[in-house]
């Protein structure tokens, strides 16, 4: 857990993890208008709250708002991304992807449209009322979700905030078949959805065309303090032609080797500082392409929230640095891009 930063009175980051968990730092940052800065140690408060079932029960009901009163969350809009996918001939693409903004990727495999881990929202976190506590984002989406073509599949790698986003989610079409990680169906099913499917590591699915199959990941799945049950998900998308492997948040491993060549592989690039044990720099994502052997790569999970410690240019520019000898590999560099097969 982390709370990062108070201006003009609105809370600017919450974000629930384990207690006590390495992955992150034990300070609350608390800044205010004028640039000043308190820092607090909150360990002692998490190790009080995760032993206080009225806590938790708490902490697990802010979570599973709907976002339909959080009208405070229209200030400060993110600036617009500087692409907007042009979907003209997207019907036509056998292989292609866009980048709508952090781990949301809007992918044409077969004859199937494939959103990844929607979050199309201002802010991400828990609800308290008129405003949601949690991240700001810094760019707008590149479409909105009137913009979106017809969605097919809806992918959700793990329970996140910045993954599962439930008011997102509770926009979309509830007819929309959901893959997700296992034991997070109680956060999907409860929004209307029709067609829910929880997948464990090794499982796979058949959706039409495509088969899913749910993949081993460095990572860990609790979306408040206690709910460590939750699984977390990579995914393996097969069409007749074409495969496409989407990492969702993982650390550095080397358990994709066994998978054959891909076409495809989008792989997160930051919020590893301080978070190396559950979030891969840039460099290590593209060990994890190369694993894979991928075609093309598509860097995500970064320049959209500010999750952790490094500068927000910084994973992308370690990651065109990284990949400098095969440039063209990268598929994408910019929120809004598309990329597709045919070109």
């Amino acid at each position: 857990m982390y709370i990062r930063g108070l201006r003009c009175g609105h809370l600017i980051g919450v974000i629930s993890g384990r207690a006590n968990d390495p992955r992150g730092p034990s300070v609350l940052n608390l800044g205010c208008c004028g640039g000043e800065a308190r820092t607090l140690n909150w360990r002692r408060w998490t190790n009080w709250a995760k032993h206080s079932p009225l806590t938790l029960r708490l902490a697990d009901r802010l979570g599973r708002g709907r976002g339909r009163l959080r009208v405070l969350d229209r200030l400060h809009p993110p600036v617009k991304a500087a692409h907007k996918p042009d979907l003209r001939n997207w019907h036509k693409e056998e292989l292609a992807a866009a980048w709508i903004g952090h781990a949301t990727v809007l992918m044409r495999i077969g004859d199937m449209t494939v959103l990844t881990d929607p979050v199309m929202c201002n802010r991400v976190g828990v609800g308290f009322g008129l405003i949601t506590g949690g991240p700001r984002r810094l760019v707008a989406p590149a479409l909105s979700l009137a913009e979106l073509p017809p969605i097919d599949l809806i992918l959700v790698s793990h329970a996140h905030f910045d993954h599962l986003d439930r008011p997102t989610l509770n926009r979309l079409a509830k007819d929309i078949p959901v893959v997700a990680a296992h034991r997070t169906h109680d956060l999907i099913k409860d929004l209307g959805f029709k067609n829910v499917t929880e997948l464990q590591w090794g499982e796979s699915l058949q959706v039409r065309s495509l088969a899913i199959t749910a993949r081993e990941v460095n990572h860990w799945g609790a979306r408040t303090f206690y709910d460590n049950h939750r699984g977390f998900n990579a995914y393996l998308i097969e069409s007749s032609k074409r495969r496409v492997l989407y990492g969702g948040d993982t650390a550095y491993h080397e358990r994709f080797k066994d998978i054959r060549k891909v076409d495809l592989a989008i792989f997160g690039i930051g919020a590893y500082d301080p978070y190396i044990q559950a979030h891969a720099t840039p460099e290590q994502a593209l060990a994890m392409a190369d694993h894979v052997r991928a075609e093309r790569i598509l860097p995500m999970h970064h320049s959209t929230f500010l999750l952790s410690s490094e500068p927000v240019a910084e994973p992308i520019e370690r990651m065109m640095a990284a990949a400098s000898k095969d440039p063209e590999r990268l598929a994408i560099r910019e929120v809004g891009q598309l990329w597709s097969s045919a070109n």
